[in-house]
């Protein structure tokens, strides 16, 4: 077996991974990612009562479209919105544009705590499915994580008290979409920039956010008051994996990524205080155990990376 490269964002976190100062900088990255997709949900829920999802993604691609272009012009990096990888790039937006979608429908109709807990399964999704896009192994320690998030699942779940609501399936389902995103990224990282990924993401989705939209013939304008809840998800969208990506780059996952569980205990206390959601226990518990596969998969992937 070949020696594998480090990505420059692990070989980073590796070598830092014995100063304090610069975890704790990463774990206040981390929080403001946490903030963000926080922020994402509750206008999300906000702009929901006058906007379909496929206009609020349409609204937050345009938006998107202007910050990234303006951002590359400030740069001088328009040069790396070309691309030889078109098609690759259409299958990551697609996979995105369902599961987001999904997600911004499961917000309305699911208590947040559990579509929070159902978005963790993601890296479980990613990881099984990630033989068949990166013809990388399937591991005994991934076998592993995959059953006991499973069984994280059927906690939130609990399907023994009836069929899952549309919500619930509905989240699931987001999952499933940014685990595809989450693969067919990977493979764009290898011959493509950030800047790259995110111009193509921000432009093919507002492509397909408004044919979406409009393929009743009606696309709904976001009314005064609905423009601030617009404006919040699609910078929030942006802020939120800027603050993951520079959280990533200063301390390994394996450290970084428990700060992310605060995410669910969060998003209930945001649930009892705006939209009177009883925090369910059992969803705090199942949030636990599906966190915890993804944290023995990090944490075995981590120590690979350090005999590499």
């Amino acid at each position: 077996m070949g020696v594998r490269q480090l990505a420059p964002s692990e070989s980073a976190g590796l070598a830092t991974a014995g100063d304090p100062r610069r975890i704790a900088l990463a774990a206040v990255w981390m929080l403001g990612a946490i903030v963000s997709f926080t922020s994402m949900a509750v206008a999300g829920r906000a702009v929901s009562a006058e906007l379909d999802t496929f206009e609020i993604m349409l609204y937050r691609s345009v938006i998107g479209v202007a910050v990234v272009v303006l951002v590359a012009l400030r740069l001088g990096r328009t040069g790396e919105f070309a691309t030889r990888r078109i098609g690759l790039h259409a299958l990551r937006n697609v996979s995105h544009f369902a599961g987001q979608n999904l997600w911004f429908f499961a917000i309305t109709v699911a208590p947040l705590t559990q579509v929070f807990a159902l978005e963790f399964t993601t890296p479980i999704w990613a990881m099984l499915f990630a033989p068949l896009v990166l013809g990388e192994r399937l591991t005994p320690v991934r076998v592993l994580s995959a059953g006991l998030g499973f069984i994280g699942v059927l906690i939130v779940t609990r399907p023994d008290v009836g069929a899952p609501g549309i919500g619930l399936v509905a989240a699931a389902g987001a999952a499933l979409g940014f685990a595809g995103s989450a693969l067919f990224t990977r493979l764009l990282t290898r011959t493509e920039t950030i800047l790259t990924i995110m111009f193509w993401l921000t432009a093919m989705q507002s492509v397909f956010g408004l044919v979406c939209a409009g393929f009743d013939g009606d696309i709904a304008w976001p009314s005064t008051a609905a423009w601030p809840g617009v404006a919040v998800i699609a910078v929030a969208g942006l802020l939120a994996h800027s603050c993951l990506t520079k959280a990533l780059s200063m301390a390994p996952a394996a450290v970084i990524m428990p700060v992310d569980f605060a995410r669910l205990p969060l998003i209930g206390l945001v649930g009892m205080a705006l939209y009177h959601e009883p925090l369910d226990v059992w969803v705090l518990v199942g949030g636990a155990v599906i966190f915890a596969a993804n944290y023995i998969n990090i944490r075995a992937e981590s120590r690979l990376s350090h005999r590499v």
